[in-house]
């Protein structure tokens, strides 16, 4: 059980008063950080402004005291907002509580099945891919708020409020551009003299109090949403059959972008920190969070690499500052939560701007593209162009499909089978060849052998006059059912011909293949040799 402890245990052992003056300023900060986003991001999942805070409160407490990472801040990220908001749109608040509850159980049965190294099968490609094309969704969806347009209908894909925006842009408003705006100069230029205040909370008040103070005409959260500033309470969705068989592909794929992102997360803070995070508690913790996430009110929530990275640089060292950074937004909700009703629409659309930005990797995404073989480019862009007409869903399932058959095919190029004329001769300290005896052929196999390289393995030919086939597998570290049944196929016709087939340097897993098949006792053990040189003794006394 030792690989299911909290990595808060592991801290607290060697806890000081010095350590918890860093982790409360670091947690301060980073709630500061955290509030203008989680209620941006509840926003653009189409949930109320106070769900955010319900979720960075209990996950962002619960995933920080139970997870497999030092210094991981857990809360609502920009990924999950147009997976939310489809559920929300489609199946309600309770079908995305039955969806956030499945996807918790699947990532604590992940982190169980100790499937935390899972990560590193999903390629660099696809996570490249989806996390623009989920920037490119979020971008989009902002420019209603930020333009002040008003809407006909609306639309949950991508492409369809784009096709809306445009249809509707002749109602943008002046002063919602304006205010968004100068929102946005504020984020960019702030940070530039001053680090510790997020240039997104000045942005907030800046905006929000010119909006108050010269009652301009431009939406509020205030206008569109009811502020509730409560403490969130336990609520039993109802896990209907019908719910739960609405909602299971998107648990899926809640859970899996929870991991992978989350897991993301936590290689990012070891290389910034100098440590190893457990990933299977990590999966574990997340699992819990989000379970009761939902629960509580709440929406789905993983790691979020930009809050964990400003906690580290602010001198978090424990997860005693990722459960500060909870217990102040949780003093924001009770006390402050009423004036968020004052903050412009067009200013949380710029902070999704900023964060769109910010997760789009653009630099990366080009680079990719530039130094990466065809292939590899062709899995990126198909994997963005899926993410943003389509759904993470999709894309994911069809990029990895795609990388999987792409693999599959370098793998069976890799396998090479070129039959010998010349050996080298071992005894001889000149290196030189000796011609392969007369009643023989050595056939010499590189690399795995599955079934996208069965078909390499050689025939016999008819009229063929030499009595012994040797297999050299020295570099054949795999064997699979397809190339195994190759292989009696090949033994069938040695027999057929009445040839004597030799194995030689068969090694581990195909040895445990053969002989689990059985095939092994048809070839013979005496026709299993270690070397060549064994084979070609071998051969001799045939």
């Amino acid at each position: 059980m030792e690989q299911f402890k909290p990595q808060l245990l592991a801290s607290l052992s060697q806890y000081s008063g010095a350590k918890f003056t860093k982790d409360l300023v670091s947690g301060i900060i980073v709630a500061i950080i955290a509030l203008p986003l989680s209620i941006a991001l509840a926003l653009a999942s189409g949930v109320s402004p106070e769900q955010g805070l319900y979720t960075a409160i209990v996950a962002g407490f619960l995933i920080s005291a139970l997870g497999g990472s030092k210094v991981q801040i857990a809360g609502p990220t920009a990924a999950f907002a147009a997976i939310v908001a489809g559920i929300v749109a489609e199946n309600g608040m309770d079908g995305l509580a039955v969806a956030t509850v499945m996807a918790g159980i699947l990532l604590i049965l992940m982190g169980l099945l100790r499937m935390g190294s899972m990560i590193k099968y999903i390629p660099y490609t696809i996570t490249t891919g989806f996390t623009s094309g989920i920037a490119v969704t979020i971008l989009v969806g902002q420019l209603k708020d930020f333009f002040g347009v008003t809407f006909q209908n609306s639309p949950i894909e991508t492409i369809g409020k784009l096709e809306e925006f445009f249809a509707c842009i002749d109602t943008a408003s002046l002063w919602a551009v304006g205010v968004g705006c100068l929102a946005l100069a504020i984020q960019i230029v702030w940070p530039r003299f001053f680090q510790k205040i997020p240039g997104s909370l000045v942005a907030v008040l800046v905006t929000a109090a010119i909006v108050k103070g010269f009652d301009l005409p431009v939406n509020t959260i205030g206008d569109l949403y009811t502020i509730s500033g409560g403490l969130p309470t336990l609520t039993v969705p109802d896990f209907s059959y019908e719910t739960v068989a609405a909602v299971l592909p998107d648990a899926f794929t809640i859970a899996i972008l929870a991991a992978i992102e989350s897991l993301l997360s936590c290689v990012v803070a070891d290389e910034m920190i100098g440590a190893r995070h457990n990933s299977n508690m990590e999966l574990v913790a997340q699992g819990v969070g989000n379970t009761a996430s939902a629960l509580f009110g709440g929406i789905p929530a993983t790691g979020a690499i930009a809050r964990t990275a400003a906690n580290i640089k602010n001198g978090g060292v424990s997860p005693v500052a990722g459960m500060i950074h909870a217990a102040v937004l949780l003093l924001t909700l009770v006390f402050l939560m009423p004036y968020a009703a004052l903050i412009p629409m067009p200013c949380i659309a710029s902070i999704l701007f900023l964060v769109a930005y910010n997760m789009s990797g653009w630099r990366v995404f080009v680079r990719v593209i530039r130094q990466s073989p065809k292939s590899d480019t062709a899995v990126l862009v198909l994997t963005f162009f899926l993410t943003v007409v389509f759904d993470l869903v999709v894309a994911i399932a069809v990029g990895l499909s795609l990388a999987c058959l792409l693999f599959m095919k370098r793998m069976a190029d890799v396998a090479v089978v070129k039959e010998w004329e010349y050996i080298e001769d071992s005894q001889d300290d000149q290196g030189r060849f000796r011609p392969v005896p007369s009643h023989v052929m050595v056939y010499e196999i590189n690399g795995p052998m599955f079934f996208g390289a069965a078909d390499r393995i050689p025939h016999i030919q008819d009229g063929e006059r030499r009595r012994v086939m040797i297999l050299r597998m020295r570099s054949v570290p795999a064997l699979d059912i397809t190339a195994l049944n190759g292989l009696c196929r090949l033994l069938e016709e040695c027999r057929s011909h009445r040839v004597e087939l030799i194995l030689s340097h068969v090694n581990e897993q195909p040895m445990s293949v053969l002989k689990k098949s059985g095939v092994l006792a048809l070839i013979g053990e005496e026709n299993i040799c270690p070397n060549i040189d064994r084979a070609l003794e071998r051969a001799a006394q045939l």
